[in-house]
Order: C-alpha cells, then sequence, then structure tokens
C-alpha cells in the first residue's frame, strides 16, 4: 500500500505543478468526461482556467460534483498523486475573471507592472472546493527490490 501525503505535502506537490491535472465531470448522458487542464491554488481551493461555453463548463452548470486529479512519476518508486472530489463553481463575470487572471499570472512570477489589466472575453474560471482529498505516493512505501 503506498503511504498517505500529509495536508502539507499535498499542497506542496499542487503548488509544483508537477503535470496536467484532469478534470472529470458529469456529461448530459451520464457519462465522465475526464479532460487535461492547467490549474492553480489559492488557499484550498484549486482554480482551472479555460474558455467559457465548453463541455466542461456547461456539464459543471448542471453538475457541480467533479473530480481532479494529479499524478506523477514514471515508475513505481517515484509516482505520487492526489485526487480531489468536490463541487464546483464557475466565474464568467468580469471582475472574478480579472482578480483570477491576476492572481494565475502572480503566481507565475508575472511582475506587478505586466499583470492583466482588463478581463479576456471568452474567458471562464473553475473553482473546485474540495470535499474529499485522496492522496498516494508509493515512493515512501516501495520495497527496494521491487522493479
Amino acid at each position: 500500500m503506498p503511504a498517505q501525503m500529509t495536508d502539507e505535502e499535498v499542497k506542496a506537490f499542487l503548488d509544483a505543478k508537477p503535470g496536467w491535472m484532469i478534470l472529470s465531470t458529469i456529461g448530459r448522458h451520464g457519462y465522465p468526461h475526464s479532460v487535461p487542464i492547467g490549474y492553480f491554488r489559492l488557499g484550498d481551493d484549486i482554480y482551472l482556467g479555460c474558455r467559457d461555453g465548453t463541455q466542461k463548463v456547461k456539464n459543471i452548470m448542471r453538475n457541480p460534483k467533479v473530480s481532479l486529479v494529479l499524478e506523477s512519476g514514471t515508475t513505481r518508486r517515484d509516482i505520487k498523486g492526489v485526487m480531489i472530489q468536490g463541487h464546483a463553481t464557475v466565474y464568467t463575470d468580469a471582475e472574478n475573471i480579472l482578480r483570477l487572471s491576476r492572481a494565475a499570472a502572480q503566481l507565475r512570477g508575472v511582475a506587478e507592472g505586466a499583470l492583466p489589466q482588463t478581463p479576456r472575453p471568452g474567458v471562464a474560471y473553475i473553482r473546485v472546493v474540495p470535499q474529499r482529498i485522496i492522496s498516494w505516493d508509493y515512493s515512501q512505501d516501495v520495497d527496494p527490490s521491487a522493479p
């Protein structure tokens, strides 16, 4: 069994951005719809930037329950990951788009003077409030003789 990460390790893993996060929503016919998407963390919440009107946005408007998965590693010795189940809210209003665009840019290291000054048209941000977090870290529980 893999070890679980502590809350601080989960946050550090998310902030390290080891890859694209997979967002799963439920489509209108009841099937999961899973897509890779860029993300950032503010506090305990996860934010995903996308285009307004996409299938993921439509799905969340119908059913706000989502799942996020982020995993890194290539062998059993270094695989670690996080699954977040939560409730999503879609923001399309200019005030939140600008606020979140600026926050995302700051996290990427953009200088204050170069931060966005106006919201980009057609953008949406998805906020996921975690309800359940499951993590795994095989690097802490691997038999050294295992392949």
